[in-house]
């Protein structure tokens, strides 16, 4: 009887003991202070900023109206050969207009001129037509022995027109059927697009440094 009544006061108490443990709640830690008295806190950038920035930021003018927008007048002025030229122009001119922007293209552009005798059957003939003209004095000229111009005679590349033209002269005046192939290739050009307020002029050339080259045309806005 004894054990019975101790076996089932030991049941007793272990399931005390395990309510308590599982519905007890301990003391709360104090959260300790996140900075030391006397030391400010510390605060983002994109918290500090936000905060105010966004409302209490003002326009520097009055946006465009729709009857603004509709009578405004946009220009292109190019092209400009280099990004840097570019760079220079949109400096200038920023401060000017209402709106600017660019944009590229590409244009075919000559870089030079080749003056060659046409390719003849054979290297043998080439060889030959290369002795005759070093017979005559002329020296500046060469074999092209591969590629798609094989057994052509290649008498120079030059820059200038004028002097492809008078190589091929000369070498003509000597009995020879030379010709000129102008040398080509696609490079990126750049324009620069602004937008004025109707009835305003700008005199851009005189905000250029260099502006020999540049056209103007009408486009419709942006």
């Amino acid at each position: 009887m004894f054990v019975r009544a101790l076996f089932l006061l030991l049941v007793a108490l272990n399931v005390g003991a395990a309510c308590w443990l599982a519905f007890a709640h301990g003391p709360t830690a104090a959260v300790p202070p996140a900075t030391d008295a006397g030391v400010p806190k510390l605060v983002l950038l994109a918290e500090r900023d936000n905060g105010g920035v966004a409302a209490n930021a003002e326009l520097s003018e009055a946006p465009e109206s729709k009857a603004d927008l509709a009578s405004d007048q946009c220009r292109s002025i190019g092209p400009f050969p280099t990004q840097a030229d570019l760079r220079t122009a949109m400096n200038a001119l920023t401060p000017l207009t209402r709106r600017i922007q660019f944009h590229e293209t590409h244009a075919t552009q000559t870089r030079g001129y080749w003056v060659y005798l046409p390719a003849v059957a054979s290297r043998e003939q080439a060889l030959a037509t290369a002795r005759t003209l070093s017979a005559k004095g002329v020296r500046d000229y060469y074999v092209v022995t591969a590629g798609d111009q094989q057994n052509t005679i290649s008498l120079g590349l030059f820059r200038d027109q004028g002097n492809a033209e008078r190589r091929r002269s000369e070498i003509a005046g000597l009995g020879f059927a030379p010709q000129t192939n102008a040398r080509t290739e696609e490079l990126p050009v750049y324009w620069l697009d602004f937008a004025l307020a109707g009835g305003v002029a700008l005199d851009w050339r005189s905000h250029l440094a260099s502006a020999r080259d540049i056209g103007e045309q009408t486009i419709a806005c942006f």
